[in-house]
């Protein structure tokens, strides 16, 4: 009773302290919703049913945040912030259509996958079109300094994929491999949102470098975290241990592989290649992680991260902009799902 309590405690903490941030950019992001609508209609019936589904089923769209906040904590926002938030919302969600295709994935985000109802060549496109769609956003109206960040973070992003499913095969991830590929495939887009928000309203290359930095910390906080629900607690239920039956090497499972005797990390190697999908087994190597302190070394590194983003912003006047930056990357690393 006592820990469910603690989760709804939390959960009301997150919400309060989502609302507070979405409070400072309400009318905003109404006018983003309808503007980013506008931007991915097209000519073709079935990719504006699509593009409807894909609207409908959005997430709590994170990186528009921020990139309004980013841009507000500098200047007034403007057209060019609008086109900055809808580029990094299309590039966004190309990726995840791609991501699902690639990973055979059905379902995203309690909803179907574009795949599992349209099947992959669809899918594949609609991920096309929307890269497509974002590069003409940008180039028609010349901002290019913002394309510049987003290209750049979807080379990043595809870097990192690869060079993950390189290291899973031999599972011989060590943590500066780690951080490697999280910085290229999580943060890049988010350091991204942030450089391009910034410098829609302050047009200075320093300043969308320093948020490209907040946004890089703030990303890679942000993975750690997921990593750690997966070792944490499902709706008080079980840890979940999906990275695992992946074979993702995250930082609890790395940290724990390089502080235990050469016996029990062959047995958890072996385990995690080859015996994934048994829960039994998968249990065994999550309570093993717990146990040698994986968890714990994990949520340091990642309240590091999350304190070295804070420093940067702490650097500007205290106002209700900053306030909700702070929010937002406190949410990242506390949020309960």
């Amino acid at each position: 009773m006592q820990t469910i309590i603690y989760f709804k405690l939390g959960y009301i903490a997150s919400f309060l302290s989502m609302k507070f941030v979405t409070d400072i950019i309400s009318e905003e992001l109404k006018v983003f919703e309808a503007k980013f609508s506008e931007a991915v209609k097209s000519r073709t019936p079935l990719l504006d049913t699509v593009m409807k589904y894909i609207i409908k089923r959005k997430g709590k769209q994170l990186r528009p945040m921020f990139v309004f906040l980013s841009a507000k904590l500098h200047g007034q926002i403007n057209e060019s912030t609008y086109r900055a938030a809808a580029l990094v919302e299309m590039l966004h969600t190309a990726t995840l259509v791609h991501d699902d295709v690639v990973d055979e994935s059905m379902e995203r985000r309690g909803f179907f996958s574009i795949n599992a109802i349209w099947k992959n060549k669809i899918a594949v496109l609609v991920g096309d079109y929307l890269l497509s769609k974002g590069l003409l956003l940008s180039t028609e109206n010349n901002d290019f300094e913002q394309l510049r960040f987003l290209s750049d973070a979807v080379r990043q992003m595809s870097e990192g994929e690869l060079l993950q499913i390189e290291k899973t095969r031999k599972l011989n991830i060590d943590e500066a491999v780690y951080f490697e590929i999280i910085k290229n495939k999580t943060a890049s887009l988010l350091s991204s949102a942030c450089a391009a928000g910034a410098y829609s309203t302050a047009a200075n290359m320093d300043i969308a470098n320093q948020m490209k930095l907040f946004g890089e910390k703030t990303g890679i906080a942000f993975q750690i975290k997921d990593d750690l629900f997966d070792y944490g607690k499902d709706d008080i239920g079980k840890p979940t241990g999906n990275d695992i039956k992946e074979k993702k090497m995250t930082l609890p499972l790395i940290y724990t592989l390089n502080n235990v005797d050469i016996k029990t990390r062959k047995e958890i190697i072996y385990i995690v290649k080859n015996n994934n999908t048994n829960k039994q087994k998968v249990d065994w190597v999550i309570a093993t992680v717990q146990q040698t302190g994986g968890i714990k070394y994990a949520t340091k590194k990642m309240m590091q991260y999350r304190d070295e983003a804070l420093e940067i912003l702490y650097q500007y006047p205290a106002t209700d902009t900053r306030k909700a930056l702070e929010e937002l990357v406190r949410y990242t690393t506390d949020r309960k799902f």
